[in-house]
């Protein structure tokens, strides 16, 4: 008590040498209107429309309609009825089933109202009773409660629609016409998104665009570059613009969680995950896929989170994520989802099964779709213990016509791994040993677009390594293997064109020993960086494939990220607010020179802005490369000014750091002379400054 007393009387000691007044009257304190205080967020200006649905109070009701009418003696009995069907899907608030009785017959009016505790729950029973059969003469009709009020404000006589004036759009593309050919990243750092240009020539970047509170979890780009999306509490939105981020469409789900865009950006996948009332049944999930350009939801699906964890890896509360894996390229036609022993898959004109069924699959356990065509590799594990061994197989799409499999025998587990352009899909294989006691690993390598799909098998040369990291050099025949135990594995480069046998694979080299636990590919190919990360504390080597030599080694101490830009050119390492030390990014040229860092406290986010496909044939990229010197004379003489301008800014910074030197002397030397009187008068009359000339004496 007496601790707080002269606490106290600090502050009010403090606050009267400020002259600052401790009594205050709250009561007088006017604050603005509104539970907002007058400050407007993204989220009430976004969804403001779709906020007048949501806050009627009543979506967690449903009506029941085409109920028996009864007498007052049997409506105990039919309330009972009614009670047991729906409180089988979720918890009825006290009171919450009101069944009307008409004040003249006393009987029933055939429809009642059921209050859930939650509006997922609400929304569940509607999904599985309306169309309920209770007997011949009776099947119900359920909607929501909501829906009545939003049918009620329906005009009696049609008016015809608005028909607004066309105004053009702006180009959302414009950024890729930047005079400097330079690339754009976002990122997060505390409350703040920036867009920014990595302007690698002057060593800096450059800001396009910034906002506090952009989003409430994470951003993330479109595939092709066109939109960056946000997420918020009461759905995603989508920005772009020429020149600036406007917000172009937004997409109403509460509390989402997740977001996923369709290769051609064409669709947006939005999931949630809803706590049920009794902690006994799974969470409730919902899934929308909207039309990115209008916001309309061409699709729903919802259901119990165990529904949805069957495959994948990661995701929230046990589901994985992406539930839906997009097919058939750029053109967004296919959509597949994983079940048990089944592959549904969705075609986007009517977003239907196709064929009106699913893909039946004994005990399917994963699958993954060709980035370039519509062609299915699905994986079926060992069964009866080895008896019916396990297979991948390829399955072409619409006709489900099986193009291709492969039986393998004593698997104990496998991943697929599909180069960029379709080409190759390799099968990591893991075996059992005939002891059963451990594993080896072997690879099957298809051959997709050569006549009848040849495989080939590749172990490793000591084939009981373990595989730490496997990637395909993009658009290339290429690919990196890190197999070995740590600290130390090895790095195999192999190549599925040899020089004698263009069907055959064949080992480039191997790097003996390395800190490498990760494989980064350049999008363009020729280049990789091998990384160790976590463990390993952000060592980087950065190394040419085609002539099999290291460029550089380098370190970024605890990094967490790599990111190649999407031309190749460039590479950033981020470390990101896993660690609480040493935040930012450091971005890299290509062949591993540090170009400049950038420190930022609570950093979240690193994420370049993907370009779309070159429009250029690879017959004109080839004869581009063939004349790459003619070409770059024009960009040596930009790179030979900038070099210039640098310099004169160099020299211009020292110059004005020599001349704030000889400032700072001149002022302390004009000090001295003004003093010299008084020092002189302290040394009793000895006129000089210089210490040598005097003598030193101890006096007790």
């Amino acid at each position: 008590m007496a601790a707080e007393v002269m606490l106290m009387n600090e502050i009010e000691a403090k606050a009267a040498s400020m002259a600052i007044d401790l009594n205050i009257d709250f009561n007088s304190i006017q604050l603005p209107r509104g539970e907002d205080c007058g400050i407007v967020s993204d989220d009430e200006d976004v969804y403001h429309d779709d906020q007048l649905e949501f806050d009627s109070g009543f979506g967690n009701v449903i009506v029941v309609d085409n109920l028996p009418v009864v007498p007052r003696e049997k409506f105990e009995k039919l309330e009972g009825v009614i009670r047991k069907i729906y409180s089988q899907i979720g918890v009825i608030k006290e009171d919450g089933l009101w069944m009307p009785v008409d004040p003249e017959t006393k009987k029933t009016l055939g429809y009642c109202f059921i209050e859930y505790n939650t509006p997922q729950e609400a929304e569940l029973a509607k999904e599985k009773t309306n169309g309920y059969k209770l007997d011949r003469a009776h099947i119900f009709a359920v909607n929501m409660f909501d829906d009545f009020d939003k049918y009620m404000r329906v005009p009696d006589e049609w008016a015809p629609p608005e028909i607004k004036p066309y105004t053009p759009g702006e180009n959302l593309q414009k950024w890729l016409t930047d005079e400097k050919a330079r690339d754009q990243f976002v990122i997060r750092a505390g409350t703040d998104t920036e867009v920014l240009w990595n302007d690698a020539r002057q060593s800096k970047t450059e800001l396009v665009y910034k906002r506090s509170y952009w989003t409430e979890s994470f951003v993330q780009w479109s595939p092709l570059g066109t939109y960056l999306a946000t997420v918020h509490r009461q759905g995603a939105a989508v920005w772009g613009g020429a020149n600036t981020f406007n917000r172009l469409m937004r997409y109403a789900h509460p509390q989402v969680k997740l977001i996923d865009f369709s290769p051609g950006e064409k669709f947006l996948v939005t999931y949630s995950s809803h706590e049920p009332s009794n902690p006994h049944d799974a969470n409730r999930v919902v899934i929308n896929i909207f039309d990115v350009r209008t916001g309309k939801v061409m699709r729903d699906f919802k259901g119990s989170a165990d529904e949805f964890t069957i495959g994948g890896a990661g995701g929230v509360a046990g589901v994985s994520w992406p539930v839906f894996r997009w097919g058939g390229g750029k053109e967004d036609k296919y959509f597949a989802k994983l079940g048990k022993n089944m592959i549904s898959v969705y075609e986007t004109e009517t977003f239907s099964l196709i064929d009106k069924k699913s893909l039946k699959v004994e005990n399917v356990v994963d699958f993954s779709w060709s980035p370039t065509d519509p062609i299915l590799a699905l994986f079926v594990p060992e069964l009866g213990g080895g008896n019916q061994p396990a297979r991948v197989s390829l399955v072409q799409v619409p006709s489900k016509v099986e193009l291709r499999q492969k039986n393998l025998f004593s698997v104990s587990d496998c991943k697929m791994y599909w180069q960029s352009n379709g080409e190759y899909l390799a099968v990591k294989a893991d075996r059992y040993t005939k002891t059963k006691k451990s594993t080896y690993t072997g690879f099957e390598l298809f051959r997709i677009k050569e006549r009848d799909i040849p495989i080939e098998v590749l172990e490793l040369d000591n084939k009981n390594d373990k595989i730490i990291a496997f990637a395909w050099e993009p658009k290339g025949h290429r690919f990196a293997v890190i197999h070995g135990d740590n600290p130390r594995p090895d790095i195999s480069f192999y190549s599925m064109k040899s020089s004698h046998n263009l069907g055959r694979v064949s080992k480039l080299t191997t790097l003996k020993g390395k800190q490498a636990n990760a494989l980064f590919w350049s999008p363009g190919g020729r280049f990789i960086v091998l990384a160790g990360l976590k463990g390993f504390n952000g060592q980087l080597e950065f190394f040419n494939v085609d002539e099999l030599e290291t460029m550089a080694t380098a370190e970024h101490f605890m990094a967490t990220d790599i990111e190649w830009d999407p031309t190749g050119r460039y590479v950033a390492t981020a470390v990101t607010s896993v660690h609480e030390m040493e935040n930012g990014f450091n971005i890299w040229s290509f062949h591993g020179k540090l170009l400049y860092r950038i420190l930022k406290d609570h950093f979240f986010q690193f994420l370049w802005r993907p370009r779309p496909p070159s429009f250029l044939s690879a017959e004109k990229e080839e004869e581009i490369l063939k004349y790459l010197k003619k070409y770059s004379k024009k960009y040596d003489a930009e790179d030979q000014d900038v070099s210039m301008l640098l310099s004169e800014q160099d020299r211009e910074k020292r110059r004005m750091l020599k001349e704030e030197w000889e400032k700072w002397i001149s002022e302390w030397r004009r000090a001295s002379e003004e003093e010299k009187l008084e020092r002189q008068k302290l040394r009793d009359g000895e006129a000089s400054d210089e210490e040598q000339e005097y003598e030193a004496k101890e006096v007790e």
